[in-house]
């Protein structure tokens, strides 16, 4: 992650920040004066996250460190390590979700459901608008500089506007009548933060193991490689995940004729134009051997 792309990371953090905190805020005046035990559920849920924020910009600050002795590579995988601590979290804040609904549909939880006021139902609408703005803003942003932790952020702000519209549909159902509704909502929602949580924890692993690249990028640099001047052909590519930047190991078959200064500077020009065309390849070694 470049200069800019690191402060990108940290003034979508600090925004997060802020408007989980100012969030956290309404949902509790709300919940307290409508007499609304989800709205102040879900006004924790949304204090939680800024913990969520900080683990971000922690991972961040960290991955984005240049390399030194005992870490020659660098410490790209830092974020996938942020990336998995979000996961977790993600997941157990789901599954705590989807329990009290179960408790609740069963009847576990004795307590009378109070019929909640109308700010508690109007700071349920606030808090899925200002969410759901906030995921794309931090996934769009996420996306730009290819940024797991951020990706991983992005989901929280979703799971938060999802648990709104729990507290929504719960809040609406007992005006109408039908507390039934909460619990029921609370379960559905746990199933979708339960699936993003599994998706965000198995693509940080993956850039952990050295997984290779897709199909589709090992095959757009074969054909970057095959127009540089000189390459007849390639013998193997061999590419690896470091975080959310690439390496590529490159065999090219070139004229026995050569000499090793032109055999040099097509190589010299085969790394450049795959760091040029794939800016997130971090490293490209090229190796050259003799058509024979």
């Amino acid at each position: 992650m470049n200069n800019t792309s690191g402060s990108e990371a940290m003034k979508v953090s600090v925004v997060s920040i802020i408007v989980n905190l100012l969030l956290s805020v309404l949902k509790l005046i709300a919940g307290i004066f409508a007499a609304s035990g989800a709205m102040v559920s879900d006004a924790v849920h949304s204090a939680s996250d800024v913990f969520s924020t900080f683990v971000v910009m922690i991972g961040i600050t960290l991955a984005d460190k240049k390399p030194d002795k005992e870490h020659p590579y660098g410490h790209e995988r830092l974020e996938c390590v942020a990336a998995v601590i979000l996961a977790i979290v993600l997941a157990a804040t789901g599954l705590g979700i989807g329990w009290e609904g179960i408790k609740n549909i069963t009847g576990q939880n004795e307590a009378p459901l109070e019929t909640p006021g109308l700010l508690a139902l109007i700071a349920a609408v606030v808090s899925v608008a200002v969410k759901e703005v906030m995921y794309h803003y931090t996934a769009n942003v996420a996306k730009k500089i290819n940024s797991d932790a951020l990706m991983a952020d992005a989901w929280h702000h979703r799971s938060d506007a999802l648990s709104s519209v729990g507290s929504f549909a719960g809040i609406l159902g007992a005006r109408l009548g039908y507390p039934i509704l909460d619990p029921v909502a609370s379960v559905l929602i746990c199933v979708f933060i339960e699936k993003a949580a599994f998706e965000i924890f198995r693509d940080a692993v993956n850039k952990m193991i050295d997984r290779s690249c897709p199909d589709e990028t090992v095959d757009a640099m074969k054909k970057v490689i095959l127009e540089q001047d000189g390459v007849i052909g390639i013998d193997d590519l061999k590419t690896r995940l470091f975080g959310a930047r690439i390496y590529v190991e490159a065999e090219i078959v070139m004229s026995a004729e050569k000499t090793l200064v032109e055999a040099h500077d097509t190589a010299e020009m085969v790394h450049a134009a795959i760091e040029r065309e794939f800016p997130d390849v971090k490293h490209c070694m090229v190796h050259v051997n003799p058509d024979i």
